[in-house]
């Protein structure tokens, strides 16, 4: 698992795309590729800062911001690498993304130390970056309002105009502070961003190692640069197919399923927990304490939820032993009227990372987002009697349906490129079925479930899988066919 509490996970038309090949071998001239310049800059390296251990090297490289224009505009982007501890074994390069969009990349090398095995050590520099917009990558800032960073907005019709305001907030600010650039902060961009930094660095291939969205912009490095691209390991992957508004859609669809799981993991233990003897009525007792707290937020002046806030917890439902504690803990405090625990202690993460966010996902797929605010009233309102914990979070208004296309279309994954998946059965961010859709558009890829696996991030929490992610990357051979790995009892807490 990919762990770094700041990682972004909400989470995957138009004018004609431009068309920008692989980039070409260096011994090309400038007359023959336009690029050149970037893929032959010399870097120097130097330690990241006073906090970062001394043997993670940073540099800083240039890239176009527009590729279609590469004599234009420049932007630089933030790289990392702790080099390979065999000189012998060194086979090459993987290069590591956390996810988001939005999620800064830079420290990713340290965060995986413990989790990567001593052979993959030996065998390839681990190599981090900044996605560009992001972190120390020219990092984009729309000057959002605390208020205006959390995308949690359940549908009421009180409040929906307020709704609408925040999304086209958002978006014009973005727009004031991002210009021209924000129709360049996209995944074909980055996609073209690492192959500079392979070129740069010397390799003629690239391996990778890519979490959550992370996934999605493996995916569409394979597709536009499938000659460059060596052993891909997806962890947590997204589904190309529903990149975009499907993402927060499939995230809804998976939350129903969890929560009838939960209730029938709690009915089977009703002596320790008190909800109920049957899913039905744990169910009930749920809904019951969510119209409770509807009419009377649970707990105090310090800490009171609403039956939207609980709502809001969904992901907690995809840990059942954890949920369970949770929702006695809820009732306990609604029958006492004490202050109800706290799901989770995880905040918002920076403004740069939700501006990012935005930036990339919109710019991706903002011609597929309806513009007329009175569909999103209609979706939520469907979705919310299909599925009554978050369906009405996940169909609202975003910022993408006021937000101005990217510089062209985005990128459709369809080829049979080597890939190894990684993925957790009940993963509350990209579900098993966004998985399960990455792997038949990549129709090369191998995938790995982990049955009864919890949670976001399956890299370096279940040695099964592991095992299979180090004997692809040290060997190249992928597995036979898919593979089920069983949830260790750590990873299913």
């Amino acid at each position: 698992m990919v762990r770094n509490a700041r990682t972004t996970s909400l989470l995957a038309v138009g004018i004609a795309a431009t068309f920008v090949p692989a980039l070409v071998p260096v011994t090309a001239s400038a007359a023959e590729d336009p690029l050149r310049q970037f893929t032959q800059q010399k870097l120097k390296w130097g330690r990241c800062d006073a906090g970062s251990p001394a043997a993670l090297q940073c540099t800083t490289l240039k890239v176009p911001l527009d590729y279609g224009n590469p004599g234009g505009k420049q932007i630089g982007i933030a790289v990392s690498r702790l080099k390979a501890t065999g000189a012998k074994e060194r086979r090459g390069v993987l290069l590591l993304n956390p996810g988001g969009p939005g999620g800064p990349g830079l420290q990713m090398p340290v965060w995986l130390e413990a989790d990567l095995p001593a052979q993959v050590k030996k065998e390839y520099d681990r190599i981090g970056f900044d996605p560009r917009g992001i972190g120390k990558s020219s990092p984009l800032g729309c000057g959002l309002a605390p208020d205006e960073l959390n995308p949690e907005r359940p549908y009421r019709a009180g409040t929906f105009a307020k709704d609408v305001t925040w999304a086209r907030t958002v978006a014009d600010k973005c727009r004031a502070r991002g210009g021209d650039r924000l129709r360049h902060l996209t995944t074909r961009n980055t996609a073209r961003d690492m192959d500079v930094i392979r070129a740069v660095l010397g390799e003629k291939k690239l391996s990778y190692l890519g979490a959550s969205y992370g996934t999605y912009l493996g995916a569409v490095y394979l597709q536009m640069f499938p000659r460059q691209a060596d052993r891909f390991v997806l962890d947590s992957a997204a589904d190309p197919t529903r990149f975009g508004r499907g993402s927060f859609q499939q995230i809804a669809e998976a939350t129903e399923s969890a929560f009838v799981r939960w209730s029938k993991w709690t009915a089977g233990r009703h002596t320790a927990y008190k909800l109920g003897r049957t899913p039905a009525e744990v169910r009930k007792t749920f809904r019951d304490i969510v119209a409770r707290a509807d009419r009377t937020p649970i707990g105090d002046d310090k800490q009171s939820l609403s039956g939207d806030d609980i709502r809001a917890q969904r992901d907690t439902f995809f840990h059942v032993e954890k949920a369970a504690r949770w929702v006695a803990g809820l009732k306990k405090a609604a029958d006492s009227r004490r202050p109800a625990p706290s799901a989770s202690a995880a905040g918002l993460p920076p403004e740069n990372e939700i501006a990012g966010l935005w930036a990339v996902m919109c710019a991706d797929t903002s011609r597929s987002w309806p513009r007329d605010p009175e569909q999103y009233r209609r979706d939520t309102i469907r979705d919310k009697a299909r599925y009554p914990l978050y369906g009405d979070f996940a169909s609202g208004i975003k910022p993408c349906a006021f937000w101005k296309p990217g510089s062209e279309l985005p990128t459709t994954v369809n080829n049979r490129a080597g890939a190894l998946i990684l993925q957790n059965e009940w993963d509350p961010q990209t579900p098993l079925a966004s998985a399960r859709g990455m792997h038949r558009a990549l129709r090369g890829s191998r995938m790995v479930t982990v049955a009864g696996g919890e949670g976001h991030g399956v890299f370096g929490t279940n040695s099964c899988a592991d095992k299979s992610a180090a004997l692809y990357l040290t060997t190249g051979r992928l597995p036979a066919g898919d593979l089920t790995c069983r949830a260790s009892a750590g990873q299913k807490k």
